[in-house]
Formats: structure tokens, sequence, C-alpha cells
């Protein structure tokens, strides 16, 4: 077990609040990372951060905000999703039920078969998961696409088995599908950030299938790609 100084905290003393610096700090204790390292993302909800662990490979630490975060918002969301109805509308309940459901959410679309980080460990309001690249971290979708269109039809291709396999086997919609909560990994989409993930019996699982269709289908558009959005939708809801 990788052994942590308290010291190694200060230096985030006026990042995070105590709370958030504690469970950093256990969570360090466990194992899981030695420090932060870099930020890779500053969001509305979260800040992702690349730590080291002590053989010197890296994982991703995200921790979601307790404070400045859309807590309306975000209760709108899980407040229609049947896995959370029992939230109370508590600013840390509903921080903290949403990184439980982005873990939860991950671990369906794993099994399921799709392409996502593997989570080593969820604690409050903060996961540290799989780092996804080589020397630097993956890029998002817009930033980075396959060099020849027949290899951009298989990358979109795969985009929609992903959510075929997540709708039908899963049982889970990503809510928040785009061009920036999908990196690529050798030429493979790897789909991110599930917080906002509703299973498909929440009130609006197929308002947020629609919309999530629609960002893959002018994405694809951009890039060379025509799909149909009504077809697509259909093919990924058939039984």
């Amino acid at each position: 077990m990788a052994k942590i100084s308290k010291e190694k905290w200060k230096v985030y003393g006026n990042v995070f609040d105590q709370f958030t610096n504690r469970l950093l700090f256990k969570l360090g204790s466990q194992g899981h990372f030695l420090e932060l390292k870099s930020p890779i993302s500053i969001g509305k909800e979260a800040n992702v951060f690349s730590a080291v662990k002590e053989d010197g490979s890296l994982v991703i630490v995200k921790i979601y905000r307790l404070e400045n975060c859309n807590f309306n918002q975000m209760y709108s969301y899980i407040r229609q999703d049947p896995r959370y109805m029992h939230v109370k509308k508590r600013k840390r309940e509903i921080v903290f039920a949403w990184a439980q459901r982005e873990y939860r959410n991950i671990l369906k679309a794993r099994e399921a078969g799709v392409r996502v980080p593997t989570v080593f460990a969820v604690a409050k309001h903060v996961l540290v998961m799989e780092y996804i690249g080589g020397k630097d971290v993956a890029c998002q979708a817009k930033d980075d696409m396959p060099s020849s269109l027949k290899k951009r039809k298989e990358y979109f291709a795969t985009w929609v088995d992903y959510m075929k396999k997540m709708w039908k086997k899963a049982g889970i919609v990503h809510g928040d599908l785009s061009k920036y909560n999908v990196l690529t990994d050798k030429d493979k989409p790897v789909f991110i950030d599930f917080s906002q993930g509703s299973s498909t019996e929440s009130g609006n699982a197929v308002e947020l299938l629609v919309r999530d269709v629609k960002n893959l289908c002018a994405f694809a558009s951009k890039c060379g790609v025509e799909l149909d959005a009504k077809k697509t939708v259909e093919e990924i809801m058939e039984c």
C-alpha cells in the first residue's frame, strides 16, 4: 500500500474544501494514487485530474463539486430515474448520488460490451478511473478522428452499436452523448461522463436517446458520414 504524506495535499488547500482533501488523502492512502498530477478538464459539475500511482502509471481522478453546481438541474434529471427516486433535494446527497449514478452506469455499460473507463474506486463525490490513452490522455472525438473515410464509418458504426448495447442490454441511455463525451483511442470510441445516464424506464428516456442520436448525426455529418436520425433511433430501440 502506498504511503501518503499529508504534506502532499497542502498544495490543494486552496482548490478543494477540507472534506474533499480528507477524502483524497484516504483514497491515496488506500493505494489508488500517490498524488494528483495535472488538471485535464474543468467542467461545470466536476474537475478531472490525472494522478500518478506508486508504480508510475496514471489514473484519472474525477471530483464532483460540492458547491457551484446547478443542483436544481441535477435533481431534475435524477428524480426521473427510478433508481434514485428516494434521493432528497439536499445538495450533498444529490452530488453523492450523481457520482454513484455515473459509477453504476459505467458498470452496466461495460457489462454490456461498451468500451468505457474502468472505475477503480468511488467515494462520495470522487471517482478513480482508468487513464485512457498512452503518454498523453486520449482526446475527445471532436479533436481526434480516424483519418480515412472508411475508418470514420467504422468508428460511427461502433458508436451506434454501443448505444444499442446500452439500450438493449444495459437498460440505460447516456443522456449527454456528444463529440465532447466520447474519447478516441486507437481509432475507436470510448464513452465517458455517464452522470446523466438514466434507466430506459425513466419517463424521459426516449427524449434523451433522441437527443443523443441527433448529436451523433450532426457530428458524423461534419466528419463526412451521413446517418439518418429517425432510422438510427429505431435501430437502437427495436426489440
